[in-house]
């Protein structure tokens, strides 16, 4: 096998993600594949070899100019943020208006106001954002802009709590650094961007007007499913499995 030059690797890897899927159209090796069998890509290392996850359970990897095969781009892969909700409730008086100090709600006092908040989280939406959702608005020509194809803020009652959920389709898997790059960015948008706009927009409930915070500033975190409830995703799953087998 020919070596490759650190350029022409890092071009492929760029192009080729872990996650990738893999057609094969022949393969040289004495005990090859089956030709048309599918995979994921697991990798490519340093000298150019596509290490890959057959559907069949077997682990064989690819030589470029060797084999014959077609990469096809990973199927995204949704990414769940998630962040306390808390609320302040202005409660409405039939003699004197709305009272002027509110009262806070947490989470759990959230839940029977979940539809009303998912509409308004909708309505919120800018005709713009209708693509990318917050992505829209992130100007760095960088790798979260390749990888993440959107997020856009959602809700998620889970644990006797009603959460804020950032919802991220990507493409590929992330790095921890960029993972913490993404976390950074929504939790600007949720406390200074479009969360800042969001908790100013009144929301009616029965008893009175409703306003709610994606970010505050009491015990706030921003965590991923498995980080905040300790349960791994079904891609994560798969991914951890091939790399055992």
């Amino acid at each position: 096998m020919e070596s490759m030059s650190g350029k022409t690797l890092e071009f492929l890897r760029k192009q080729h993600p872990p996650g990738s899927r893999i057609r094969l159209g022949e393969m040289t090796d004495p005990c090859p594949v089956e030709p048309g069998t599918m995979g994921t890509l697991k990798a490519i290392d340093d000298l150019g070899t596509y290490h890959v996850h057959w559907d069949n359970g077997r682990n064989l990897g690819l030589i470029p100019r060797e084999d014959s095969f077609t990469v096809l781009p990973p199927e995204p892969t949704m990414l769940r943020l998630y962040m306390p909700l808390t609320a302040d409730l202005f409660e409405e008086d039939r003699e004197y208006g709305f009272n002027e100090e509110p009262l806070p709600l947490s989470g759990a006092d959230l839940r029977q106001y979940a539809e009303m908040i998912q509409d308004a989280l909708v309505e919120n939406q800018l005709p713009e954002e209708a693509e990318r959702g917050l992505m829209h608005w992130y100007n760095e020509s960088d790798s979260i802009n390749e990888k993440v194809q959107s997020a856009v803020f959602t809700l998620e009652e889970r644990k006797g709590q009603l959460w804020g959920v950032a919802e991220c389709r990507i493409v590929g898997s992330l790095s921890p650094e960029e993972l913490a790059v993404l976390k950074e960015y929504v939790t600007g948008q949720a406390s200074d961007g479009w969360g800042e706009g969001f908790e100013q927009r009144d929301i009616d409930v029965d008893e009175g007007i409703l306003n709610v915070h994606l970010w505050n500033y009491r015990g706030w975190s921003i965590l991923t499913e498995e980080e905040r409830f300790g349960v791994i995703p079904e891609q994560q799953k798969e991914e951890t499995l091939c790399q055992r087998m």
